[in-house]
């Protein structure tokens, strides 16, 4: 990879600098209660920085969002060559499967920017986002290929449940300050796929 340019260290500071500041207001404030100005700043930015790289506030929090979009593209794949096979041997075990772990992980790395977004002052169009290609491809992993290939009614309110639990695990962890480690969450959403009405919940 070529050394990085004196304009391109610029850019990756400015738009730090940015994300930061978009993460801070969007906590105190909420996102559509701060402007241009008010986020420029808080990066100790100038306005014709902002508008070199984006049209608007939400143009900035989507290229944000995609970003994080994109970097859990490699955990989509993993889950498609999934199966209920493979979490069950490891649960028997009681050890985590490794990609939950990974992505426990990024989850981590991302917390901050993730708190905020799917806090009561970020986007509400995020967590459907984080949803869908996360715990949805999650819960699609364990079905028999018959109902991936042929889902009922059912079989989609199904992963429509389970999805939009998992989203509530994951929320939860980023709003309780992520105390678990990447290994126990990837062990509680393990244990969570095997429990039964009446069982114990213990892990």
């Amino acid at each position: 990879m070529p050394p990085l340019q004196q304009g391109d260290r610029r850019i990756i500071r400015s738009k730090k600098a940015l994300r930061e500041a978009l993460i801070t207001l969007m906590e105190e404030r909420g996102f559509n209660s701060f402007t241009v100005n008010d986020l420029c700043a808080r990066a100790d930015l100038n306005r014709g920085t902002f508008y070199n790289h984006y049209q608007d506030i939400q143009d900035l929090l989507n290229s944000f969002e995609d970003e994080v979009m994109e970097g859990l593209e490699v955990y989509q794949a993993q889950m498609r060559v999934l199966n209920l096979a493979d979490i069950a041997r490891y649960a028997l075990m009681k050890k985590p499967l490794p990609f939950l772990v990974g992505l426990f992980d990024y989850l981590r790395e991302e917390g901050d920017f993730l708190h905020a977004v799917l806090g009561p002052g970020g986007d509400i169009g995020f967590g459907p986002r984080l949803r869908d290609s996360i715990c949805g491809n999650l819960v699609q992993s364990i079905l028999h290929e018959h109902y991936r290939e042929n889902p009922t009614p059912f079989v989609n309110y199904y992963v429509a449940y389970f999805a939009a639990a998992y989203l509530g695990v994951v929320t939860r962890w980023i709003e309780t300050g992520m105390s678990e480690t990447a290994e126990e969450m990837a062990l509680v959403a393990m244990r969570l796929f095997f429990i039964k009405p009446g069982e114990s919940i213990e892990l």
